[in-house]
């Protein structure tokens, strides 16, 4: 057998597996929480939101930076916002 055939034989023997992590809508945050929106500079994020927490350097390409507050971050490619998430907000469990 060629190695590229046994290669291909050998992947196609092994275990696929993956893991799907659900989080229910009502534990994805708060839903009236406004957060930043497509297109708002960085300097209109802080004139709304003030400083963030933590603010993550630009890394990949394009660059990719973030900011973290307390309840989401801001996802900014060339100073624009591409992405606001909310932050998992846990829930006490249900008795």
């Amino acid at each position: 057998m060629t190695r590229p055939g046994l290669l291909l034989t050998l992947l196609l023997a092994l275990p696929v597996s993956a893991e799907t992590i659900e989080i229910p809508v009502g534990e994805q945050g708060d839903a009236s929480l406004s957060l930043p929106a497509l297109g708002e500079s960085q300097h209109t994020v802080l004139q709304r939101f003030g400083l963030p927490d933590e603010e993550l350097p630009a890394v990949g390409k394009p660059p990719i930076s973030r900011w973290d507050y307390r309840e989401f971050s801001v996802y900014f490619e060339s100073g624009r916002v591409i992405d606001s998430v909310r932050h998992h907000q846990p829930r006490a469990p249900r008795e």
